[in-house]
């Protein structure tokens, strides 16, 4: 695409310096000829006029008043003045003009006979100069119109290049692609509606794994039920036929849920990524549960303000390591109550948790720089952060330091929309049995 634009921009350019160049070089020619043939005309008329007015006075016609007409100004081309009186005397001026020339005879209302003439090629040297300096100037228009259009290919190929592997990542598995803003309104349409419909089939991915892990739990558990009822019944049976038919029974229902695990495992494979629906509550009290003991010997008390309901797209390792990542850095680096606190952001359905503390904050000079690698306070080895943004951005989300004092970290994270919450898709309870009859199981 970058090349088909910068053909058909270089094309565009070479079209209309054609189209330009070649009339205005012409015109231009023309015109600075018609002009040296006009000023011949004209000295020609001031030197008439000059010599019928010595005439008409009974002044004799002095040699300065030729030679002025020879090259009245140093911009003018010298020319070759020839005089011929009423009284047949014949004045002339400056060298004789040998070859092609432009020559203006004029009779003056004295009788005298008046004619300049100058070298054609003089003109034509002009001309030649007014044609070159069109041609430098389509040649400069034809490298700016260049230079633009590589300016302008990169300009939308680049986005659209990014976009292409927004896209592979979301084909292969990658649910939650981050695009930026590329300032082309159209390109950014579509990336927006690619946002859009990752969020979707984020959503829908996360619901089917759980509706297969959901139904995979429900039919194991009739069928380790089932497996039980079968050994029970071989080992209480002394008749070989019934301990053979339970034997293989047996055999068949553990048939069963090895391919039960395997389509299981196979639905998750083909389905790529690692992202699923997550309840951020879970998480954050594991959380608690490892770090409560260790900011109570610090003398710190660790608080969380998470609401129950809250459902997140994300891989829950990668998640849980991002929330001790923060929890730790403000154990180490902050000061009084640690705060982990949950809640919406923006329109989009994402989900912002917040880790802040009390202490003095990040100093400004380490501020922007803080999730580089190897950027340190002293107290650390400077690879937490920049790992945990990594594993942030893995799963779509993003981690950025909202506040410096006191310091506040963020974590955006897709949220689960209702219409896809696993528990709408696949109720708890709700079984099919071998039968194909629905029937509602307690569990």
């Amino acid at each position: 695409m970058r090349r088909r634009m910068l053909q058909a921009t270089v094309a565009a350019v070479a079209v209309a310096v054609i189209l330009l160049g070649f009339p205005l070089a012409f015109y231009g020619a023309r015109f600075v000829l018609q002009g040296e043939v006009d000023d011949v005309t004209s000295r020609v008329e001031r030197l008439a006029r000059s010599i019928d007015a010595r005439l008409a006075a009974g002044d004799d016609i002095p040699d300065y008043v030729i030679e002025d007409a020879v090259q009245p100004r140093a911009s003018d081309p010298p020319a070759h003045v020839y005089v011929t009186l009423p009284d047949g005397t014949v004045l002339t001026a400056g060298e004789e003009i040998t070859g092609r020339g432009i020559e203006q005879p004029l009779h003056s209302e004295s009788g005298a006979l008046v004619t300049i003439s100058v070298s054609y090629w003089d003109a034509y040297l002009r001309a030649a100069q007014v044609v070159l300096l069109v041609v430098a100037a389509a040649i400069v228009a034809f490298g700016a119109g260049i230079g633009m259009a590589v300016w302008q290919a990169n300009r939308i190929a680049a986005p659209l290049v990014y976009l292409a592997a927004s896209a592979e990542q979301l084909g292969s598995g990658q649910v939650r692609p981050r695009l930026e803003p590329s300032g082309v309104e159209e390109i950014d349409l579509v990336a927006a509606e690619l946002a859009r419909s990752s969020d979707r089939l984020a959503g829908r991915l996360a619901a089917e794994r759980q509706f297969a892990a959901d139904a995979s739990h429900q039919l194991r558990t009739p069928l380790t039920a089932l497996s039980m009822r079968l050994e029970e019944i071989s080992m209480a049976s002394d008749d070989p036929a019934v301990q053979e038919e339970a034997r293989i029974s047996l055999e068949q229902v553990e048939r069963l849920v090895g391919v039960v695990d395997d389509l299981l495992a196979s639905s998750r494979r083909s389905q790529g990524g690692t992202t699923e629906a997550v309840s951020l509550l879970d998480v954050v009290h594991q959380q608690e549960e490892e770090w409560v003991p260790t900011f109570a010997k610090a003398g710190r008390e660790l608080v969380v303000d998470v609401p129950a309901e809250y459902q997140v797209l994300a891989t829950p390792g990668a998640l849980a390591q991002v929330l001790a990542t923060l929890i730790e850095n403000s154990l180490k680096h902050g000061g009084g109550t640690t705060t982990v606190r949950a809640r919406p952001s923006g329109t989009s359905g994402a989900i912002v948790t917040e880790v802040s503390d009390e202490g003095a904050g990040v100093p400004d000079d380490l501020a922007p720089r803080i999730f580089e690698r190897e950027v340190t306070s002293g107290a650390g080895t400077g690879l937490g952060l920049a790992l945990a943004r990594d594993l942030a951005a893995s799963d779509g989300g993003r981690l950025e330091l909202a506040q410096r004092r006191p310091a506040v970290f963020a974590l955006f994270l897709a949220g689960v929309p209702r219409r896809l919450d696993p528990r709408v898709v696949l109720p708890t309870g709700v079984a099919v049995s071998a039968r194909g009859r629905r029937r509602r199981r307690r569990v």
